[in-house]
Parts: structure tokens; sequence; C-alpha cells
């Protein structure tokens, strides 16, 4: 069974309530990456926001999920927030504190006239941190499921050229 035939017999309901859930799904990953004051944090974000890209592989195919993720585009997602997270620590220990202050201290920022005391600093680039590892997260379990996915359909093919 080729995968157009596969899509063509995906549910509707299943598609329009995917389509209906999906925007907010992502919406709520956002806000638990970055909702600091409330429960959650970057690899709690991350992997709603990867259900979520799950979620639209499931409801409407591996080609749609694809084109709408490219692996490339996935890659470049884990560089990325792995780059943001490593490079917001080396900024503050070595830039802003002279080599003088702990990985991820906030508190070394010399911002003060900019931004208000420590808690306020703190905030801003604890959310830059938490974004960082939200997008690592997702970006890592929608490898993780691209590759899960390719591996099936490679074992289809094979099983399908020993009949």
């Amino acid at each position: 069974m080729s995968t157009d035939e596969r899509i063509q017999e995906r549910d509707v309901v299943i598609q329009t309530i995917a389509k209906l859930m999906i925007p907010f799904i992502q919406l709520y990953g956002l806000y638990v990456m970055v909702g600091t004051e409330g429960a959650g944090g970057g690899f709690q974000g991350g992997t709603v926001l990867a259900a979520s890209f799950i979620l639209l592989v499931v409801a409407f195919g591996v080609d749609k999920g694809r084109m709408k993720m490219p692996e490339g585009w996935n890659a470049v997602f884990k560089s990325l927030g792995l780059y943001l997270y490593a490079g917001v620590g080396g900024l503050l220990c070595i830039i802003f504190s002279l080599g003088k202050a702990e990985y991820l201290n906030y508190c070394a920022i010399p911002l003060a006239k900019i931004i208000g005391g420590p808690a306020t600093r703190g905030f801003w680039v604890g959310n830059i941190v938490e974004v960082g590892i939200g997008v690592t997260v997702m970006a890592a379990f929608v490898s993780i499921f691209y590759d899960l996915v390719r591996k099936e359909e490679s074992v289809e093919e094979g099983g399908a050229d020993e009949e």
C-alpha cells in the first residue's frame, strides 16, 4: 500500500480535530516553555511542541509532516537551541564577568541600567536559556520520531519485496 493510499484512508474527523488542536497545542507548548512563574520549563515545553508535530504526522501522514518540518530544519533547530543555551552560558561566564562567574550565573550581567535588579535580569536571560532547551528538546524528539518512521518504512518495503 502506497503512502498516497494511506492518506486517503485517514479519517476526516481525526484530520479536522487535529487541524483545530495543533495550533493550540503549539501555543500551550510555547507558554509552558517560557512560563517561569508557573510549572514547566524548556524540557516540558519542547516535548509539548514535539507532540504537536507528531500529531500532525499521525493525522496527515509522514509526507505532510516532513513538508511542515523538514529534517534539514530539524537539524538547524537542534543546533540553534544548543547554541542558545551554551552561548548564553559562555557569554555570562567569559565575557560579562571576565571569567570570574559561574556558568549561567544571571547576576553577573552588567545590564543594571537597562534591566533592573538581579531577579529581572535572571528572568530575561533564563527565558532565553529555556527557549534554547525547548527548541533542542523539540527537535530531538521530532528527529527520533522521524528515525522510527523511516525504519518502519524500510521494514515495510523490505517485506513487500520478499512476498
